[in-house]
């Protein structure tokens, strides 16, 4: 894009996008996306709250169930500013900074998701493996050592992004594809080279997220083989689940992750709404549904909320 000199014009903010082609739409789904972000405070909040006033909870695995519900709704409020000031306040227009530092929180709490469910694999795998030693290798000093590097790991990988970013110049069009920041939809709009950018991304990709999902696999061939070699069928069944709601965490994180990946790179054919529906799924149904598994399929957690639930009724 050029000025009235002829020099080119770098953009000082960006214009985000609703439901594609269809803007005067965007107040429909104002309710529905409200609806959604209010049962995710309330389903991990009621998850977080139950773990810390249940003493009975506080063993390893429900530790790291709360650092996920805390990491969901981080997720959740990356994305929440962006999505109110479209569908709630049609001000689609979102600053340059503004931007990259949403960019930076929303891929750095994808990051860590990833590493959270890393970290509850290695749980279920001792727990399973060496149920003896469960106590004494999962410490509370452990627990936190793994919470820390997981932040850690997710800041250090995705702390250049605003840098690359930034020294790209943006000069033709401003509009992005989403209803909120991403760094691969951002490159595409830049008037420069952006192999440094869409290489770096691909390395972080195969080395948190493609790495993660290998260990998860290699984990769980590992338990099912310790599984496999119980003998009896009840305590075999037992064990297996144990892993049940961590197994549908992992695939709510990781099957719409694959799934806006083959779009974002076979896709391109396909309508400007089909990638609007794959990437808020990617973004919006794990913090909603993580909370949801665990409170129907972990005993314990569905028993204390019934509990506590039913004491208020009582009261009332």
């Amino acid at each position: 894009m050029m000025n009235s000199s002829g020099s080119l014009v770098n953009h000082h903010s960006f214009t985000l996008t609703g439901i594609p082609g269809m803007p005067d739409k965007n107040p429909w789904m104002a309710f529905p996306l409200g609806f959604l972000y209010t049962l995710t405070l309330l389903g991990n909040g009621t998850i977080l709250a139950t773990i810390k006033v249940d003493q009975n909870l506080h063993e390893p695995m429900y530790y790291f169930l709360s650092m996920l519900a805390l990491t969901d709704v981080g997720l959740s409020m990356s994305t929440l500013p962006s999505m109110l000031s479209i569908f709630w306040f049609n001000a689609p227009e979102i600053p340059f900074d503004a931007c990259i530092t949403q960019m930076f929180f929303i891929h750095s709490f994808g990051v860590v998701e990833s590493g959270v469910l890393v970290s509850m694999t290695f749980d279920r795998f001792v727990a399973i493996r060496d149920p003896l030693h469960y106590a004494s290798i999962l410490t509370h000093g452990i627990i936190g050592k793994i919470g820390i590097a997981v932040v850690i790991r997710a800041v250090r990988v995705v702390f250049p992004v605003p840098f690359l970013i930034k020294r790209l110049p943006f000069c033709h069009s401003n509009v992005l594809s989403h209803s909120y920041c991403l760094h691969q939809d951002a490159i595409r709009l830049a008037c420069a080279s952006t192999h440094v950018n869409s290489l770096y991304g691909l390395l972080v990709v195969i080395f948190t997220l493609g790495f993660d999902a290998i260990i998860i696999l290699f984990s769980y061939v590992l338990i099912l083989k310790t599984v496999l070699g119980i003998a009896s069928r009840v305590e075999r069944l037992k064990a297996l689940n144990t892993c049940l709601s961590h197994i549908c965490a992992v695939l709510l994180f990781y099957v719409p992750l694959i799934g806006v990946t083959m779009i974002h790179r076979f896709g391109k054919h396909l309508s400007p709404i089909v990638h609007t529906l794959m990437a808020n799924t990617y973004l919006l149904l794990p913090p909603v549904l993580n909370p949801v598994v665990y409170s129907v399929k972990t005993k314990q957690i569905r028993r204390r909320i019934i509990h506590v639930f039913q004491r208020r009724k009582n009261r009332v």
